[in-house]
């Protein structure tokens, strides 16, 4: 699909350097992917009990006697 929209050239050049693309083409598609799988990446990081840095042990006086504050 071809679709011409205007573009922030600055914006689209940050882009490309943080996505490592080459392309405006492959800069806008890898930007609209990011974009488009960021919901699936926030719930799958809720549902891993690990993912914010707890888990089992939370509740674990043992284990938590030495952690810090």
């Amino acid at each position: 699909m071809v679709i011409m929209v205007d573009l922030n050239e600055e914006n689209l050049a940050q882009a490309a350097e943080e996505l490592g693309t080459s392309t405006n083409e492959e800069t806008v598609n890898a930007a609209l992917a990011l974009v488009a799988g960021r919901r699936a990446r926030i719930e799958a990081m809720f549902d891993d009990p690990f993912a914010l840095g707890t888990g089992p042990d939370i509740s674990d006086e043992y284990v938590m006697r030495g952690s810090r504050l």
